[in-house]
């Protein structure tokens, strides 16, 4: 038996059926993950115009302990980030801005939990679903060619053989069918959740730079301070 013959009877004999499985149980983890994720999002839901707005008012009167309370009551990942920026302040706009770096890169790898999956998942689904196709295309194939065995086998097959070989066709069908209503989903909340996840980045961008501003006017005004004493 060579090599083509035994992965013909491999798929023969195990059919499309464990794909569509396969594709099922794929599918089921996808929403899992979907859920979560849009879970997750929610909770993280702020006004972040209003935040800014009051992050700078605060600021201004250089009431920094007002800012930590406004901060910490934000359930936003902006808002986390921005903390870790305050918590740096003291020692000017360089450390601040930095903190701030690494905080934004440790919220964006929770923004991004799981979506690889997604996106994964979004991408192979119709090769897999092909598969099966391909499998299926196999076993009508198969019957085709063993309707000729025997003289009477012949005449039996003339009723049963078409009705197997389209059960085979269909079935092939089924597994793209499957592995595009999968894959569907899995890309449009992919795409969702990435301009989600941009959406926040930017944000962060404008609530950090709202720190910086004022460490950097605070820094310049005491610069130009010292000079006014330095000339008296």
């Amino acid at each position: 038996m060579d090599l083509v013959e035994w992965l013909q009877r491999l798929m023969t004999n195990f059919g499309a059926e464990w794909v569509m499985w396969l594709l099922i149980g794929l599918s089921v983890i996808s929403v899992a993950i979907m859920l979560e994720r849009a879970w997750f999002y929610h909770s993280l839901k702020d006004d972040i115009e209003k935040l800014a707005s009051e992050l700078r008012g605060r600021l201004r009167k250089s009431d920094f302990k007002g800012a930590r309370r406004i901060l910490e009551a934000s359930p936003s990942a902006e808002a986390a980030v921005v903390m870790a920026g305050l918590h740096e302040a003291d020692r000017g706009a360089q450390s601040a801005e930095e903190a701030m770096a690494g905080a934004k890169a440790l919220q964006k790898v929770k923004l991004e939990r799981r979506l690889a999956f997604l996106g994964t998942l979004g991408n192979n689904a119709p090769f897999i679903g092909l598969f099966g196709t391909v499998i299926g295309v196999v076993e009508a194939f198969d019957v085709l060619g063993r309707q000729d065995v025997t003289a009477a086998a012949t005449e039996a097959a003339r009723g049963m053989a078409p009705q197997e070989v389209m059960a085979a066709i269909a079935e092939a069908l089924v597994a793209t069918a499957v592995g595009l209503a999968v894959a569907i989903p899995a890309v449009a909340m992919y795409n969702v959740y990435q301009r989600r996840l941009k959406g926040i980045l930017a944000n962060t961008d404008a609530l950090s730079s709202v720190l910086l501003a004022h460490l950097v006017a605070s820094v310049g005004a005491h610069g130009a301070l010292a000079v006014q004493d330095d000339e008296d």
